[in-house]
């Protein structure tokens, strides 16, 4: 194998003013809900994880600090009690866009399954828009026989519990979870795909990238968690996804030691950073930066490579059209925040001067508002 680095990717945060969705951790005690979160946001080794408490409160944390993928994570305790009078779940299912719920694959599931259950019924009724995860953990342990027969089994009774309670409407997607492999990040770039409303335009912009550059598979990652935001339209490999991980972390790793000088401790990457890794099989892995935390990763054959110039121009067209995506959609947020803010100002005057007239009937109120339009 070959490596070529240049500076490491940035972990700075390049856009703000996010409108955050909310994820949603949840599952029986002991199921390995806190483990994923460590693992995948916070790089803590899988062997560490042994060693963590049991979590009796809501955790809350907004990872947009650390990762482009702006969300909010909530961990439940697995004690959670729906119908404890100081639980108010209309306003937690309310605001959210995912909810994972995390089975352990090693142990009696049918509890798991009830509460899953439960839980899914009374977010539904709250927010019917809640996009529905199953994650069956710790599969490490288990053999591919296994695996698929308990992914089977699940799948089949969690949908029947749904319609003997004529909730057929409801969709449940599975996914095999592993903390000791790139099966937990792979599932969480799937959750995350779903909660991107852009996700039809970057795939868009990535096919026709790879179409015009003789590219054979490109993802789009977010560096610090290592999760895909977008990918083209052919079908996702798993080797090629861990080949990916395992470029990324080699890429700041090798940068961290070698690429950075003392002056540059606290800018430790630049517009040039990029990486090329030469396989054994005349494959060649590309990665350049797209976004202080955006990177294009790239398969191609050497043959294709040799149209190095061609690549990166067409790279330069695909950063733009990424960036204009982003522009558009920060743009939009803060107009609706402005627009928001006017409505509101306007309520509070209305209300102000109402308090102090006398009371009559309501009519002839006129309210004007300005539709902001992106382009």
């Amino acid at each position: 194998v070959t490596i070529e680095v240049t500076r490491p990717l940035s972990q700075d945060d390049p856009l703000s003013g996010e409108v955050k969705p909310r994820i949603l951790l949840m599952g029986l005690r002991r199921s390995g809900k806190s483990s994923i979160q460590k693992v995948v946001f916070h790089k803590m080794s899988p062997n560490e994880t042994l060693f963590l408490e049991s979590t009796n409160k809501i955790c809350r944390e907004d990872v947009s600090n650390s990762s482009f993928v702006s969300f909010q994570i909530w961990d439940f305790p697995g004690q959670i009690d729906f119908f404890d009078p100081t639980f108010d779940y209309e306003m937690i299912f309310r605001g959210t866009g995912a909810l994972i719920f995390v089975i352990d694959s090693q142990d009696d599931y049918v509890e798991a399954l009830s509460r899953l259950h439960l839980t899914v019924t009374r977010a539904y009724k709250v927010n019917p828009e809640i996009n529905f995860e199953v994650f069956i953990h710790k599969v490490d342990g288990l053999s591919d026989d296994a695996k698929i027969e308990k992914q089977r089994d699940i799948h089949k009774r969690a949908n029947d519990d749904l319609a003997d309670a004529g909730l057929e409407k409801i969709h449940l997607s599975l996914y095999l979870t592993s903390i000791y492999d790139h099966s937990i990040f792979e599932a969480f770039s799937k959750v995350v795909q779903k909660l991107i409303p852009q996700l039809p335009t970057l795939e868009n912009l990535l096919n026709i990238f790879i179409s015009n550059s003789g590219i054979e598979k490109a993802f789009l990652f977010d560096v610090v968690s290592k999760i895909y935001i977008a990918t083209d339209s052919s079908p996702v490999d798993m080797q090629t996804y861990e080949l990916c991980c395992d470029m990324i972390d080699v890429v700041i790793d090798i940068s961290c030691i070698y690429g950075l000088t003392e002056e540059e401790a606290g800018q430790p990457y630049d517009k040039e950073s990029m990486a090329i890794i030469h396989l054994n099989n005349t494959t060649v892995m590309y990665l350049k930066e797209v976004t202080k935390f955006l990177a294009l990763v790239c398969f191609l054959r050497e043959e294709s490579f040799e149209r190095k110039g061609l690549i990166d121009y067409n790279f330069h067209c695909f950063k733009n059209a990424i960036q204009e995506v982003f522009d558009v959609r920060v743009k939009v947020q803060k107009n609706r925040k402005l627009l928001s803010q006017r409505r509101w100002s306007k309520q509070a005057s209305i209300e102000s001067s109402a308090a102090t007239t006398e009371r009559r009937p309501i009519g002839g109120i006129t309210c004007q508002s300005t539709i902001f339009k992106s382009t």
